[in-house]
């Protein structure tokens, strides 16, 4: 079996180890995936749903939801739409929690300019995080005794995590 990201596993001819080996691993709200399809849509109550430019959250409690549905709106409460930096930031915390290495390259060509946003937190984690990540100008990488951690250290990089919470404690 293959470890693939931070909690599962598979064998070598699964799609998930071999999206891994291509490093074209995704990690959505479910976990990880090799759907490659940026949509995302959640059906029930408090479901999540992503799109390329944002994300919307149907209503929490079910007897709401239900109502929504039976009158014939749309079941969405609440929502966020996606800027450029939570584009960047939400790219750099994927690549370290599928690949476990942040490629300062391929985010550079991607967003231009604004990767260059990250550097001090770049410059942070590797303070804080010291012989369990390497940083050079190319990437930061979690060292395999610094994969544990991998939650917390992507966590630095969420502009949105609420006061007092250090990482996510879904999956």
């Amino acid at each position: 079996h293959l470890q693939i990201g931070i909690d599962h596993f598979a064998k070598p001819t699964d799609s998930l180890a071999k999206a891994y080996v291509a490093k074209k691993l995704h990690r959505s709200f479910q976990g990880y995936t090799d759907d490659t399809c940026p949509t995302l849509i959640g059906f029930g109550a408090s479901s999540i749903s992503r799109f390329a430019g944002g994300y919307i959250q149907n209503a929490a409690a079910t007897p709401a939801y239900v109502q929504r549905v039976e009158a014939g709106h749309l079941t969405g409460a609440r929502g966020h739409v996606m800027s450029d930096e939570d584009l960047l930031r939400g790219r750099a915390i994927e690549m370290l929690m599928c690949e476990f290495r942040l490629n300062r390259a391929e985010l550079k060509q991607r967003f231009g300019s604004l990767a260059a946003m990250l550097d001090a937190d770049l410059a942070q984690i590797a303070a804080r995080f010291g012989d369990l990540v390497h940083l050079d100008d190319a990437a930061l990488t979690i060292l395999p005794q610094g994969r544990p951690l991998t939650r917390i250290i992507a966590s630095c990089f969420d502009a949105h995590v609420p006061e007092g919470v250090r990482y996510s404690r879904a999956s």
